[in-house]
């Protein structure tokens, strides 16, 4: 549970962090943006009012002293007022006459290397749209570019006023932004990790109960305990339902073995005790030849009797595990039901039943018709073995629906409505207190076998009864549907 938690301290700190960089990497992009197109807006207005001075300096140029001309930084064309006033200017000023030569240049731009003062004088000799920007990258700094075309070069030589406002300074990371970001940032992420810490812990701890109440499920005799569900509509009540559920069936499954094992030990010690006695008494140096022979068919009857019950647990064993095969062709159920019907009567002789058939109809499906000879004889064995002498057995063959339905009906003893959920139930009798002989010689594995061939053949197996007034055990079939051919078998497992 630790290293899941600080998993999940560790994962939330990395998304907080990650948020937090592409948040500090967002602002710094909208500043630049932001100081890029401020220092646009400023070397155009600069350029725009640097015009202007121009224009009005040049209705007095006549009444102006005119330049030294030995003064190398300004040339013909620029007067002594002008120069006056670009000297304020703090950015780069360029001017040029017509030819492109160049007519001043500001203190900036003459400090400027000469590398860098080409590139930007070509860059301005490149530009003729009076509303067109450049930024020009030079060795020492950025700037933004901003040109302007006089509108009186008649009466003056100044063709072209460049205006560039250096924009590196800006575009850099500002010092407090950075302090801020490497001071208040990593406290964030440490907050952010010991919060989300303490929120996973929080989170798990449920979890971590769970497991305990787990553990204390170790083994078959403490699984009637469940785990507590916790808040309703949380993800981890939904797991406490699932786990109790499958607690539950775990439960069921442990007493259904236990059961199963005790029941199965109980089928095989009295034959196995009988068989040891027979056995004894065979041996007996005292025992006479009829009294061995007499000795060795009832051990004969017994190890037949146990070699039914294993046959019948290796069936159901085989059909839990879907080892058992199926043959699938097509069965004549009326044919099959007659020849029950026919075994039933001579099984109720002795007990002098009287076994009806009022309706056969001529019905098919698609079975084996071995498992569903099976499956007619239990029932009807079932039904003769449980009725009275004198009792009425009823079985009947209907069409209901799309199904066949195979009916054995009886006036018996009956069924308690407490004991008729567990009447399929292996080694489950509703008698109990009935001996072995009265039984004659069943392991309350019969409806088991019986049920798990209606349904491998698609159908159902049900039962009605009242105690002391007989049962009524219902197979329920899927009719035939019409095949290509006919006789054709398939087998399943």
């Amino acid at each position: 549970m630790k290293s899941i938690r600080v998993r999940i301290a560790f994962a939330f700190a990395s998304a907080f962090s990650l948020a937090l960089l592409v948040f500090a990497l967002a602002l710094l992009a909208a500043r630049r943006e932001t100081a890029l197109r401020d220092a646009v807006v400023r070397a155009q207005r600069e350029a725009e009012q640097t015009l202007l001075i121009i224009d009005r300096t040049r209705s007095l140029a006549d009444a102006a002293v005119q330049i030294d001309q030995a003064d190398s930084m300004i040339a013909p064309g620029v007067t002594i007022p002008l120069r006056r006033f670009l000297e304020i200017l703090d950015d780069y000023v360029m001017v040029f006459d017509a030819d492109g030569s160049e007519l001043y240049a500001s203190r900036r731009v003459r400090e400027l290397p000469a590398g860098d003062r080409e590139v930007l004088a070509a860059a301005v000799r490149r530009m003729d749209n009076p509303s067109q920007t450049q930024t020009v990258a030079l060795r020492t700094d950025d700037v933004v570019v901003a040109v302007r075309l006089s509108r009186g070069e008649e009466a003056t030589r100044i063709r072209k006023l460049m205006v560039a406002v250096p924009v590196r300074a800006a575009l850099l990371v500002p010092r407090p932004f950075a302090t801020t970001m490497l001071v208040v940032g990593p406290l964030l992420v440490l907050f952010a990790i010991g919060w989300s810490y303490f929120v996973a812990g929080q989170t798990i701890r449920p979890l971590e109960r769970l497991v305990d109440q787990m553990k204390a499920i170790t083994d078959g005799r403490s699984l009637h305990r469940r785990v507590a569900i916790g808040s309703a509509g949380s993800e981890l009540a939904s797991v406490a339902m699932t786990l109790n559920e499958m607690i539950e069936r775990l439960e069921l499954s442990f007493a259904a073995l236990r059961r199963f094992t005790a029941d199965a030990s109980h089928e095989l010690k009295t034959p196995l005790a009988v068989l040891r006695a027979d056995v004894e008494r065979a041996m007996s140096p005292t025992s006479t030849k009829t009294e061995r022979a007499v000795a060795l068919e009832e051990a004969l009857e017994q190890v037949t009797r146990m070699a039914d019950l294993v046959n019948s647990l290796l069936t159901l064993a085989r059909a839990d595990e879907g080892r058992l095969d199926v043959v699938r062709e097509d069965v004549d159920l009326a044919e099959l039901a007659r020849e029950v019907v026919d075994t039933a009567r001579l099984l109720g002789e002795q007990s002098q039943l009287n076994i009806e058939a009022p309706v056969i109809e001529s019905l098919a499906t698609r079975g084996d018709p071995t498992r569903l000879r099976q499956l007619f004889l239990n029932l009807v064995t079932n039904a003769i073995k449980y009725t009275a002498r004198g009792g009425r057995v009823r079985i009947t063959l209907l069409r209901v629906g799309d199904e066949a339905h195979f009916n054995v009906q009886d006036n018996g003893i009956g069924i308690a409505a407490a004991d008729l959920p567990y009447v399929f139930d292996r080694f489950w009798r509703a008698d109990r207190s009935r001996s072995r002989a009265s039984e004659r010689g069943g392991f309350g594995l019969g409806l088991a076998i019986s049920q798990w061939i209606a349904q491998a053949h698609g159908g159902a197996l049900t039962v009605q009864s009242r105690l002391g007034r007989g049962s009524l055990f219902t197979v329920q079939l899927p009719l035939a549907l019409p095949q290509p051919n006919a006789n054709s078998a398939l087998i399943e497992s």
